[in-house]
């Protein structure tokens, strides 16, 4: 992995490694794959590693912590906060200011770490004031128990706001080929204020990959069932939209996996993909779209391709979004 991308103080590879599928979402965990992902990505050169408090509520960083202990100065360490386990035992939106240093301190000593390099507001609670919120994250940086703030899902006033308190390192929010939102704004608002984008689930939580899209065999569980994108009557309208994908595929013989990926990589040098896997093979197969160059063309191609309107569904259920500005 040769490209670079800056992120605050830091300088990491272009891709990094989303961290949530170790651990729930997409079936049954796989620890003995999940140990050796983790360390085949680290020896690929991945950097830069992605979980959060909710992420199997604290199973994910528990994970991280206890496989990569002994190489915790091999990466740049990216968690979360806000999103908790609520008193039903389901996730739960809060991030009053002794909730953030509560998650904060559990989230610590989950990763085994004394300090997070970057953190972020996973979503902002609008039940609280921001100046609280990011005050609190704040005084975190202060205490030396993390170094870095990041926001997640948010707008460009929300960001503006935020940066004016306290300076914002990277905004993380779902962007890929079928879900271009943060081009509404937010990614020209980062580039200009030199704030990272971390694209997460830039394969479109394997639609893009290609792989399996027969919901059928999605295990009970599996977050896509929740998904409109995903549904019956949906996921048939939207397979052609691969077409695209596969021609480039095909011309550069590679996977649709690494074209997804460096037409995101070819959008802006501000922009860091952190494609989530819990297969070593796919962090190799990912490592290769970093020698994919893609033409003007080809990009407009794959752009006029995936226009957001060839789109059928929404990319998550209407509660889901209600808790997110973009």
């Amino acid at each position: 992995m040769s490209e670079i991308r800056r992120l605050a103080d830091y300088e990491v590879k272009a891709i990094g490694l989303g961290c949530m599928s170790m651990s729930h979402a997409y079936g049954i965990p796989n620890r003995i794959e999940a140990e050796r992902t983790l360390h085949r990505a680290l020896d690929l050169g991945y950097d830069f590693l992605d979980t959060a408090a909710l992420y199997g509520f604290g199973k994910n960083e528990q994970l991280l912590g206890e496989v990569l202990e002994k190489r915790r100065q091999e990466y740049v360490l990216a968690s979360k906060c806000g999103l908790i386990r609520g008193p039903d035992g389901k996730r739960s939106l809060n991030a009053k200011p002794e909730v953030i240093i509560k998650t904060c301190e559990k989230s610590l000593r989950n990763l085994r770490t004394d300090c997070i390099d970057l953190y972020y507001l996973h979503r902002v609670d609008t039940n609280v004031p921001l100046e609280d919120q990011i005050g609190t994250l704040a005084r975190l940086v202060e205490e030396g128990k993390i170094k870095h703030i990041g926001l997640s899902e948010v707008a460009v006033p929300t960001i503006e706001k935020a940066h004016s308190i306290h300076p914002i390192a990277a905004v993380q929010s779902e962007y890929s080929l079928w879900t271009r939102n943060p081009e509404n704004g937010v990614l020209d608002y980062c580039k200009n204020n030199g704030i990272a984008f971390v694209a997460f689930s830039p394969l479109g939580r394997g639609f893009l990959a290609g792989a399996t899209l027969d919901t059928r065999s999605f295990a009970s569980g599996d977050l896509r069932l929740t998904m409109p994108r995903f549904s019956e009557e949906n996921l048939p309208k939207n397979l052609p939209l691969l077409e695209p994908l596969k021609k480039h595929a095909a011309v550069h013989n590679c996977s649709l996996a690494q074209i997804a990926l460096a037409w995101l990589l070819g959008k802006g040098q501000h922009i860091i993909p952190i494609p989530g896997t819990q297969q070593a093979g796919h962090a190799e197969e990912n490592v290769g779209a970093l020698e994919i160059k893609l033409s003007a063309q080809e990009m407009l191609e794959l752009d006029n391709g995936f226009n957001p309107g060839k789109v059928q569904g929404e990319r998550y259920s209407a509660a889901v979004l209600a808790t997110m500005e973009t």
